[in-house]
């Protein structure tokens, strides 16, 4: 709310909201014939899969803008409590409708940093794909990714590699009605090996940073996806 008691709408969860309305629900099913599974890039089977969480059953992990909650009910089903958070309603409500009773996964409407900041809960991995890391500034997500999670624990997230030259902060710009203008939010951009650097300047260790190359025949770009450890062991 504001100082006048009014309550105030993050033009970020309305961007995202507009985003979810024109987005589909996930398959039925993969390739595989599986009902629940782990998908890092924008192409349908392809890319690595869950494990590189390095998790078991047990473990606690948290999804940073978890949107329509695919990658969330999958580690829920392998045993995990699978927490997801993401500012927008309406792709809460469509993980809720897709995921019923799935036990283990909690779903919460909640700003990445301020959940962050807030909760007392330390995970064994935090992942974010094409969501909150892409979205927030790292100079503030990194150190407060870094206090929730537990020592040895794994920070994993993919989204588009940078446009040549565009590096650092820049502007999404996500449709609306023929009348009104783009919503616009802002994401962060950068090399892998910009990555690498930042990661490690903030204690990061086993950091690793490449591009997916997209499957044999597309035209299309690749998926940057990191990977790093909280310093210390399990």
């Amino acid at each position: 709310m504001d100082e006048n008691g009014q309550v105030v709408t993050d033009p970020r969860s309305t961007a995202w909201d507009t985003y979810a309305q024109g987005k589909p629900q996930r398959r039925t099913t993969n390739a595989k014939g599986e009902t629940t599974w782990f998908n890092w890039t924008q192409y349908p089977d392809h890319g690595p899969g869950a494990d590189v969480l390095g998790l078991a059953p047990g473990d606690r992990v948290l999804d940073l803008g978890c949107g329509s909650g695919g990658n969330a009910a999958h580690l829920a089903t392998l045993g995990m409590t699978s927490v997801g958070i993401d500012l927008s309603a309406e792709q809460l409500a469509k993980a809720r409708e897709r995921w019923p009773g799935v036990n283990g996964m909690q779903l919460h409407r909640a700003d990445a940093l301020t959940h962050l900041a807030d909760t007392p809960t330390t995970f064994d991995a935090v992942y974010s794909v094409f969501g909150a890391a892409w979205f927030t500034d790292p100079g503030l997500l990194l150190p407060l990714v870094q206090a929730r999670l537990k020592p040895g624990g794994v920070l994993a997230f993919s989204q588009r590699p940078p446009i040549d030259g565009c590096y650092g902060c820049q502007a999404s710009y996500i449709p609306r009605g023929p009348d009104e203008d783009p919503a616009v939010v802002k994401r962060w951009d950068y090399e892998p090996d910009v990555w690498g650097l930042t990661l490690k300047e903030f204690g990061y260790v086993e950091v690793s940073a490449s591009v997916i190359a997209p499957p044999p025949g597309s035209r299309r770009t690749g998926t940057l996806f990191v990977r790093c450890v909280s310093p210390g062991s399990r």
